[in-house]
């Protein structure tokens, strides 16, 4: 004989509700995995059949304690222009990347420092840092302060 509060039925009822979830679930994985991509989505923008070819300037900034530096303004400009074409900022642990088209050319990198000090106080400086792209390539370049 069954309990009362249990039922033979109440155990097939769940039995099958638990097999709907999981063909629900199942079927919803497939259809993720064979549907393609709608456009738009982060799922097209990874398909880098579109994007043109590109060179990367990677630098840090470090300060006159060899340390990286924070919030240091970087300009960049091909070497036979005058004005900047790209303006970025170092990050938390000093960093900075910028894309450029890829190609044989020159590139000038600096820092902007207008009320930029060291811990004593003094206004910092910085030479200018020249790059030469020949193609796709990365960079990889430092710029460094002085007091």
């Amino acid at each position: 004989m069954t309990s009362p509060s249990r039922s033979p039925r109440a155990g097939r009822f769940s039995r099958r509700r638990g097999a709907a979830r999981f063909a629900f679930v199942l079927l919803f994985f497939l259809w993720l995995t064979v549907s393609p991509p709608l456009p738009g989505s982060r799922l097209f923008a990874l398909d880098h059949k579109h994007d043109k070819p590109y060179a990367l300037i990677f630098g840090t900034v470090w300060g006159p304690d060899s340390r990286p530096r924070y919030g240091i303004k970087i300009r960049i400009r091909r070497e036979n222009e005058k004005k900047a074409r790209w303006e970025l900022t170092s990050d938390r642990h000093g960093e900075f990347a910028q894309r450029v088209p890829a190609g044989k050319q020159d590139y000038v990198v600096w820092a902007i420092l207008k009320g930029v000090t060291s811990a004593a106080g003094k206004s910092l400086h910085a030479e200018e840092v020249k790059v030469h792209i020949d193609n796709d390539e990365r960079a990889d370049i430092g710029v460094h302060l002085t007091e």
